[in-house]
């Protein structure tokens, strides 16, 4: 009803006036303008007195995916810069003489290829991030790709070869693809909605749209996309332009599809460059930076789930290295699980003095991963392995003594989850693993103890 009265008020056209002082047009331009004045005065009457709730709704990308005004309090869930080196948050795969070069005057990596058919280069982050539905997810890449040229395909985006939206250009066509694992055949990956550029539905970038913008992908351009997922909803793709998003084209997904509209919103950062055919001349992709960025908040709630070792491990003793407790990865079904390491407890049993850490990526000796940690499938954990030859990352050490509580240690941050610990997992599909290692520190005495390496899964 508001609404309807809002947009039945319109400016008057006022009359030409003349030369001369005129009574009569005078009489006229008041009596229009009262009339404007008194339907203006209806109007706000009956907001004042309506109980009717006016929403008020933003447009455009003032509005999140979700259609809420966007703040200036984005929640970070990822990002990824090359200050000093290629940034190692990646799994690198080459094929057929392709290579990467780390530029370090431009902070980018340089992603190569040669002429031959075949050659490529496919850089994706270990960790998918985390989507809570509700909330808007954005997206941001930047990049510069190579001159257009056939056989030649490069593609930045939010994607694994499964589900994910992209910005490609192949051979001199530019798209947005929207790629799904559910739709039109579940089970099976689809780029059946690739939308080129002629077909954008917002701003095609070529001169012609509210931008003004005409798309040059061998210049640095900032791409992002945002989501709403729940299964169904909007996907908006756009450039940055002098400062401002611009949408360009709109997947729109609500009330048009029989299924969800991709398996998941939780994947990884990928850029990819690959020659589908033999190019006249060697072809080069920069990677500069990308961020994910939860739009509404993020509630940092999960339960623990706990993955232990019930009988004592023996003969800890003063060696060079770490003896493993307890280790954790992610199933080779659920890599793209979010999960992060919580806290680690070591009880000792003997009367030594004992250094405990959290080791990322040790090498273990004699592991035997059980199928997984009882209350969550996603997870496989060991406490078979005897060594650890090595000890890979130590990303955090506690010292206790047999006296002392138990050596309980959290590794979530003050503030939340620690998304830099969460578990990854490469392009080859071996996941990172987490473990609980021990050494004593003085005296001859071996030591012994039991221990436990809690984490969250946050998507179970």
């Amino acid at each position: 009803m508001i609404i309807q009265l809002l947009r039945s008020v319109v400016a008057p056209a006022l009359p030409q006036a003349p030369l001369e002082y005129d009574k009569r047009f005078t009489d006229q331009y008041s009596s229009v303008l009262r009339l404007y004045f008194n339907q203006l005065d209806k109007l706000l009457r009956s907001i004042v007195s309506s109980t009717e709730d006016v929403g008020v709704y933003p447009g455009g990308t003032a509005a999140d995916a979700f259609g809420r005004m966007r703040v200036s309090q984005p929640y970070t869930l990822f990002d990824s810069q090359n200050r000093y080196a290629a940034d190692n948050q990646f799994s690198t795969s080459t094929a057929t003489g392709g290579s990467t070069t780390y530029l370090p005057y431009e902070s980018s990596l340089s992603m190569d290829v040669t002429t031959t058919s075949g050659s490529e280069v496919v850089r994706q982050s270990y960790r998918c991030m985390p989507y809570q539905p509700g909330k808007g997810l954005l997206v941001l890449a930047t990049f510069v790709m190579n001159a257009a040229k056939t056989g030649l395909r490069q593609r930045v985006g939010y994607f694994n070869t499964a589900n994910g939206v992209f910005l490609q250009q192949a051979d001199t066509t530019i798209s947005f693809v929207l790629r799904s694992n559910s739709l039109p055949t579940p089970g099976t990956p689809s780029d059946i909605r690739t939308v080129p550029q002629a077909d954008w539905n917002e701003d095609k970038m070529d001169g012609t749209g509210p931008s003004g913008r005409i798309l040059d992908l061998t210049k640095n351009q900032i791409f992002w996309v945002d989501f709403e997922w729940l299964g169904t909803g909007d996907v908006r793709c756009g450039f940055y332009v002098d400062g401002r998003p611009v949408i360009c084209h709109i997947f729109h997904n609500d009330n048009t599809q029989t299924a969800v509209y991709m398996q998941t919103a939780i994947l990884p950062v990928r850029y990819e460059i690959t020659n589908t055919g033999t190019t006249t001349g060697a072809s080069a992709m920069k990677q500069i930076c990308s961020s994910v960025i939860s739009e509404g908040g993020f509630e940092q709630i999960s339960i623990d789930h706990v993955a232990r070792r019930t009988t004592s491990f023996t003969n800890i003793d003063t060696a060079a290295t770490f003896y493993p407790i307890v280790s954790i990865r992610l199933a080779s079904s659920a890599l793209g699980a979010v999960v992060l390491p919580n806290r680690t407890q070591f009880l000792p049993l003997g009367s030594q003095n004992y250094e405990v850490a959290l080791l990322k990526n040790p090498t273990l000796t004699g592991a035997t991963w059980a199928a997984t940690v009882p209350t969550d499938s996603n997870v496989e954990y060991d406490v078979a392995a005897t060594a650890i030859s090595s000890v890979g990352t130590i990303v955090q050490t506690d010292y206790v003594t047999s006296s002392g509580s138990g050596g309980t240690v959290n590794t979530a941050a003050p503030t939340g989850f620690n998304w830099d610990l969460q578990l990854g997992a490469s392009l080859a599909g071996v996941s990172d693993i987490y473990t609980l290692a021990v050494r004593t520190v003085s005296g001859a005495t071996k030591g012994e103890g039991v221990g436990s390496l809690s984490f969250y899964d946050l998507t179970q």
